[in-house]
């Protein structure tokens, strides 16, 4: 199966900015790794922001 390309550069992108790891690095995951590290950067930026706004 293969995945399409802009869909891998969002992914890799995403976790390269939050965890700078290095590209041989996320591409090394899985799809279904890197996914799953994609949905638990976007949970802990979701419960940051909800506590930042809670702040304000």
């Amino acid at each position: 199966m293969t995945y399409a390309p802009d869909r891998i550069h969002e992914e890799v992108a995403y976790v390269a900015y939050h965890f700078h790891w290095p590209l041989d690095d996320i591409l090394d995951l899985e799809h279904g790794q890197r996914l799953r590290y994609v949905a638990e950067i976007a949970s802990i930026n979701t419960r940051l922001s909800a506590r930042t706004n809670q702040e304000r």
